[in-house]
């Protein structure tokens, strides 16, 4: 690739970068790993609280699903409080990715990592899910939805410390904290922000040499891991159509020996 095509692919990536909000998952989870600060602000306005202190934050933890062949899932963030409740923050710009029963599924992949061994089930912890979407995914116009197992003939709450909530991206209340939150998430530039904790960050990874470098490598990484995808989808169904073997496939399809390299790891 010559330097000028190389020159011209930067700068779509900062273009693209320039577009990125907090509601974009790519660029959230680089904004929040690690970054306890954001997690706490979030949490605390999100749960209604003023005291929730988080002891750890990771992007992209992967939860592996026990069963072979089972569906696996990555946290956009997984957080953990002082106290050990564990929190599952997913950011969606497409309503697709927030069907409610992939929140259901979510939970349950939490509580697989919550005991140890002979551990009393009275000890596992609250988890909560949180969706925060870009629409109003449930349609009732409501800055967020708190969904909790209840008791249907009593009306009570079941209380098994399974806790769901979807906040609604698109609310809009610069009175309230949760709407001012959603402003922050919504918004491309640092300047715009209210909140100083998310404002940091997001100017680092925009306006920074360091920052931005950091997000145009996770791009490239990006679309790489999901060229990898599509080409192993392709083998695969060339291999049960023709009955060929992983490597008759690839060479049939002509695909690059650093590609076979990568592909071979998944046969």
């Amino acid at each position: 690739m010559s330097d000028i095509a190389k020159f011209k692919y930067k700068e779509e990536d900062l273009k693209m970068l320039a577009g990125f909000t907090l509601l974009d998952d790519d660029f959230m989870t680089i904004v929040f790993d690690r970054n306890i600060e954001a997690a706490e602000l979030v949490l605390n306005i999100i749960l209604g609280r003023n005291d929730l202190k988080v002891i750890e934050v990771v992007a992209q933890r992967e939860y592996k699903n026990p069963i072979t062949g089972g569906r696996s899932i990555k946290l956009d963030i997984y957080a953990e409080d002082s106290n050990g409740k564990v929190y599952d923050i997913e950011v969606q710009n497409d309503d697709a990715g927030a069907d409610i029963r992939r929140a259901r599924f979510h939970s349950s992949m939490l509580d697989t990592k919550m005991l140890k061994e002979k551990q009393k089930f009275k000890e596992i912890h609250d988890s909560y899910v949180i969706f925060i979407t870009k629409n109003d995914y449930l349609k009732m116009g409501l800055p967020m939805y708190h969904v909790e197992r209840t008791v249907q003939e009593a009306g009570t709450l079941f209380g098994d410390g399974s806790h769901i909530i979807y906040v609604n991206g698109s609310y809009k209340d610069d009175d309230d904290p949760v709407g001012k939150l959603m402003h922050d998430f919504r918004c491309t530039s640092a300047a715009d922000m209210f909140y100083q904790e998310l404002a940091k960050p997001v100017r680092h990874f925009k306006e920074t040499e360091g920052g931005r470098s950091k997000v145009c490598k996770a791009m490239e990484e990006r679309i790489d891991r999901e060229r990898i995808e599509t080409l192993f989808d392709v083998v695969k169904n060339l291999m049960e159509a023709m009955k060929m073997s992983a490597e008759q496939a690839m060479t049939t399809l002509k695909i690059s020996d650093a590609d076979k390299v990568v592909l071979a790891k998944r046969f």
